[in-house]
């Protein structure tokens, strides 16, 4: 350290300089009989790698099944909703059409929706019935390739109506199979209006993935629906779906001054929030309890710079007394502290990032090795692989948080050196 301070101390003394550099970088070695000091530092190293790499790669899984439920929940409910209001909505085929030709818009289905009961011969249970064309149901973006038995084939000529996979396996229930569906929204007579039950033979059975929509919906022919829920004519609401669903903003105002009838308009915004704010929380607070990791490596990186200082009490005394000013020690171990973070910061990212990349890839090689059943598809949505979705943005966030707690955990340690007595210090040595 004598021989370091005469070479540096002349001319080299700047702030944050060479010569504070290279006397940081050098209490992050371990000397002979002093390795107490560099193991804490390698122990913090290690707390703030593993620190960062479960930040990333949890909140890369998270991102992943946020993306794959929004594209599920939005797949099968379309992206925007157009309603009426005060008049029946007969003219839909021109709303649609009109609606089509707006940039942006890639599709809008008109649909007879309406709740009902649904029996077989054993069970009985509620389902939501959707009435479109065939040509709609089959472009649905959630139901193209999720059709499990039968065919979509002739679905407007056929009659039958198609179901979930849950819900079939409720009703005990297979492709040709009876189900009757009943309504209270029957025929009007003079006693009032009716219940209406009638029954449709299982065409097709779907699975999207998501129990509750697995368990709910029913689609049958557009015409049939019409006349089932006595809506001659009419339907109860058009769904549109849109290139960008993400920026749904610009194509609302467009929509609004497109279709002059009076309607309420919504979109996959408003009717999944509340969801989607559950998904937000729940990831705000697994980023939370995570980065208690990284504060615990901070504490460490307390608790060796002050270890450091006590050893190197001796080597900061001679600093001062040849010329070192206070500033200058107080930077030598801000700039130690914030090596330590920013070598574990560089290291998690480094291996986190491929990790969360390759993180199926990790899931199935488990699984093969050790016979595992990791994520399984039946208790997540029904999805095959581990979604990770790696957002660039969080990963800057995380890396800064990183080197924010490193730097502020260097400050009282720093501290203490910076104002040590040198008299004081080499009296007792």
């Amino acid at each position: 350290m004598i021989r370091l301070a005469k070479k540096f101390l002349r001319g080299a003394a700047a702030p944050f300089g060479v010569f504070e550099r290279m006397a940081a970088m050098r209490y992050l070695r371990a000397r002979r009989h002093r390795l107490l000091p560099s193991a804490i530092a390698g122990l913090s190293v290690t707390g703030v790698t593993v620190g960062v790499m479960a930040l990333i790669v949890v909140m890369s899984v998270m991102n992943g099944m946020r993306e794959e439920l929004a594209a599920k929940i939005i797949g099968v409910n379309g992206h925007f909703f157009l309603q009426p209001i005060d008049t029946p909505m007969t003219d839909y085929k021109q709303v649609s059409a009109e609606l089509e030709k707006i940039p942006g818009v890639q599709r809008a289905i008109p649909m007879v929706e309406s709740a009902a009961g649904i029996s077989s011969p054993t069970q009985q249970t509620g389902a939501l019935v959707r009435g479109l064309s065939g040509d709609d149901l089959k472009g649905l973006p959630g139901m193209t390739g999720h059709i499990r038995q039968g065919t979509l084939d002739g679905f407007d000529l056929a009659g039958g109506v198609a179901i979930g996979q849950r819900m079939a396996e409720n009703l005990g229930v297979q492709v040709g199979d009876s189900v009757s569906l009943l309504t209270a929204r029957g025929a009007q007579t003079p006693f009032g209006v009716m219940p209406r039950m009638k029954t449709y033979r299982v065409q097709a059975i779907f699975q999207f993935g998501l129990s509750d929509f697995d368990q709910l919906f029913v689609y049958m022919p557009l015409a049939e629906a019409q006349a089932f829920f006595n809506k001659p004519g009419e339907v109860s609401v058009i769904e549109g779906y849109v290139a960008d669903p993400q920026h749904m903003d610009d194509l609302r105002m467009k929509i609004e001054t497109t279709v002059e009838r009076p309607n309420i308009l919504t979109d996959w915004r408003q009717r999944n929030k509340g969801f989607f704010d559950v998904l937000k929380v729940e990831s705000d607070a697994i980023f939370l309890i995570l980065s208690i990791i990284v504060a615990v490596a901070a504490l460490l990186i307390v608790q060796g710079l002050i270890l450091l200082v006590k050893d190197k009490t001796r080597d900061i005394a001679i600093l001062r007394t040849m010329g070192a000013t206070s500033g200058s020690v107080l930077r030598i171990f801000i700039m130690t502290g914030v090596a330590i973070g920013l070598i574990g910061a560089t290291l998690g990212v480094s291996l986190g990032v491929p990790l969360a990349l390759h993180l199926d890839a990790v899931r199935q090689v488990l699984n093969r090795a050790f016979s595992l059943n990791l994520f399984p598809a039946q208790y997540y949505f029904g999805l095959s692989q581990l979604p990770t979705v790696v957002e660039p943005r969080e990963v800057a966030l995380v890396a800064c948080l990183t080197l924010g707690l490193s730097f502020a955990a260097t400050l009282y340690p720093a501290w203490r050196a910076a104002r040590l007595d040198p008299v004081e210090a080499l009296r007792h040595e």
